[in-house]
């Protein structure tokens, strides 16, 4: 067996782990941090809507120009008076696009970037897009985006209980605000693939907070019943022993996500794969964190409130102090197995000799053969 899937079976049978609860504060204070910083740069900088959005014209050259991006660039906002995006297209051609703008515009601007680019007005393809397209999409997308939220928060409670769907529905807010955080903070342009790219990782972000709270749900089963662990520290063990699952979901899901983003768009530069892939690779990674980070440890936090599992808090504390006192040995909380009191009041194991009966002592010593 590799270490890591080592690791994984010493996470999950409770031998190691990490008090991922107890430095919930540091989880909640770094959340908070990248969260305000998403808000202030969609505050501060907005968000960059794309064409699809506002409406305009797009205008892509022959293959292989001489031209740079940022020359093609002046010559189009020299052209339209209106800020252009360029992107150089892995064949060499170049995409530009000009928002706000009608269709008596769109072909004065073909012929001044014909000109000066040192083509032919009909080597350039113009298009134009209206905003209503992008507004419909924008629109079911909200649409979607809240009938989603509604069906995940009902199920949860019904599947596990309230306080598991508000933490999951937290956890869901929070790496969606990231997400569009960082789009506005990086400059991208937000399109249709954005949208697309968005309402995915909605599942992928839930999938390990599942996974984690369904472990949290069979292991909190009587919980009050023993009174070995407390419900932190039996959410921590839940998030231990699915850690390693975690880990290797989100690893397998970001690589080729990265191969779509660094490679597909960066290197090659397709627009439509930065769109969709940079909202997945923010979005899988800000999902694997709340899930771990954020929405278990608030589940604690908000079961702890319960006056059961205070007064449960209470005896567990009250037991150890006790067993302190005495000089017993016990599990430590992070790496025992809980065995419920079962194990902790069987009666000890027989170590002496165990006493013979009577008819079976009556009969040594004695020598065979007959009296005399």
């Amino acid at each position: 067996m590799s270490k890591l899937g080592t690791l994984g079976a010493r996470l999950h049978h409770g031998e190691v782990g990490y008090d991922f609860v107890k430095n919930r504060k540091i989880w909640y204070g770094i959340s908070i941090l990248i969260t305000i910083t998403a808000i202030l740069g969609l505050a501060v900088r907005g968000l960059h809507m794309g064409i699809e959005f506002q409406g305009g014209a797009v205008f892509t050259t022959p293959k292989n120009m001489s031209v740079s991006v940022a020359q093609a660039e002046g010559y189009a906002e020299d052209a339209s008076g209106h800020d252009a995006i360029v992107q150089q297209l892995g064949d060499g051609s170049m995409r530009i696009q000009v928002a706000g703008i009608d269709t008596g515009a769109s072909d004065k601007i073909k012929d001044t970037l014909a000109e000066d680019l040192k083509l032919d007005s009909e080597q350039i393809n113009a298009e134009l897009v209206g905003p209503s397209w992008g507004e419909q999409i924008a629109n079911k997308a909200w649409q979607g985006l809240g009938i989603f939220m509604f069906l995940v928060v009902i199920y949860l409670a019904i599947a596990f209980e309230w306080r598991m769907a508000l933490a999951a529905f937290v956890a869901l807010i929070h790496d969606i605000t990231i997400t569009v955080g960082i789009y506005a903070l990086v400059g991208f342009e937000v399109t249709p693939g954005t949208v697309i790219g968005l309402l995915t990782i909605l599942g992928y972000s839930l999938y390990d907070t599942v996974v984690v709270f369904d472990s949290l749900k069979e292991q909190t089963k009587d919980i009050t019943k023993q009174t070995r662990w407390t419900y932190s520290e039996i959410a921590n063990r839940s998030i231990n022993s699915t850690l390693v699952r975690s880990v290797n979901t989100t690893v397998v899901a970001l690589l080729p996500v990265a191969g779509l983003l660094f490679i597909g768009g960066g290197v090659l530069g397709a627009g439509m794969l930065n769109d969709i892939s940079l909202s997945l690779f923010v979005g899988l990674a800000a999902g694997a964190y709340s899930s771990i980070f954020i929405a278990t440890p608030l589940v604690a936090d908000l079961k702890e409130r319960e006056p059961a599992m205070k007064s449960l808090k209470k005896r567990v504390l009250a037991k150890r102090a006790q067993g302190t006192a005495t000089g017993e040995t016990r599990e430590t909380p992070v790496t025992g197995e809980d065995h419920g009191d079962e194990s902790e009041d069987a009666a000890p194991a027989v170590v002496g000799p165990r006493d013979q009966s009577a008819t079976r002592a009556r009969g040594r010593g004695r020598p065979s053969g007959k009296r005399r």
